[in-house]
């Protein structure tokens, strides 16, 4: 039987052979945007569809913006890994995951040309139609294991997909030359700004103690939501995004 891409947007249909049903029948309602990290989207394609990899992914989405699908979108693809997001830690069977190619920070991290963008902008918005996934359940990689991935990193153009209902955003407050809550602070402050993290669903511990675990998931949020400055402390426009886009999380109709 000739199998066919759950998305019409998809050109080729390469099965990754890392893949399972999900969880209880899980059905997905999270994105997870990942960078390849590789030199090129073929050398991402052939590791990804080799069983040794250990890892997959649902669609590929090269610079030119051709996009190829490996896992059925009912299907749990390998691509979150040791992970955490609002409680949830097997986030495979919730998700759906898109690797889009960039050689990422270790390889010479460039920005994504507009070719890729329109496609994975597309992408997103098809998968929308498909599956119950609330604007603030699109994340980065970078969102679930902070500390352990960058990607798709802070030249990744959120913003563009905020605006086609893909993500949250919010135009963070310019960063300012303050230096605010930081590694080594204690008290009431940093653990109101725990609370915040853990509240839009960042893996966070209420110590009231600014260690380095805090300082991976603020590096992690500045990445996403705050990129002028990419630096683990917790400035004036870090907390104030934080605070606007818990608002905005609150605002936004439950379907």
């Amino acid at each position: 039987m000739t199998v066919s891409p759950d998305s019409p947007l998809a050109t080729l249909w390469c099965p990754a052979p890392n893949r399972e049903p999900r969880v209880n029948g899980r059905r997905p309602d999270m994105l997870v945007l990942h960078y390849t990290g590789m030199d090129s989207a073929e050398a991402a394609l052939d590791w990804l569809t080799r069983e040794e990899s250990k890892v997959s992914c649902h669609y590929l989405v090269d610079e030119d913006g051709r996009i190829t699908q490996m896992v059925r979108e009912g299907e749990r693809a390998w691509h979150a890994g040791q992970s955490l997001w609002a409680g949830e830690t097997d986030l495979n069977s919730c998700s759906i995951g898109i690797e889009i190619h960039n050689p990422g920070h270790e390889f010479g991290y460039r920005d994504f040309p507009d070719a890729q963008m329109q496609a994975v902008e597309a992408l997103c918005r098809d998968i929308f139609t498909r599956h119950p996934i609330r604007p603030e359940r699109a994340l980065a990689h970078s969102d679930i294991p902070p500390g352990r991935k960058r990607d798709p990193g802070e030249k990744f153009d959120w913003a563009r997909l905020a605006k086609s209902g893909i993500g949250l955003w919010v135009e963070p407050a310019p960063a300012s030359s303050a230096l605010g809550l930081g590694p080594g602070d204690e008290g009431e402050p940093v653990m109101t700004l725990q609370q915040e993290l853990a509240a839009f669903g960042y893996g966070v511990e209420i110590t009231s103690t600014y260690g380095r675990g805090l300082e991976n998931v603020v590096e992690a949020f500045q990445r996403h939501f705050r990129p002028e400055r990419v630096d683990g402390r917790a400035d004036a426009s870090t907390r104030d995004t934080l605070r606007r886009l818990l608002a905005a999380v609150q605002a936004t109709p439950v379907a």
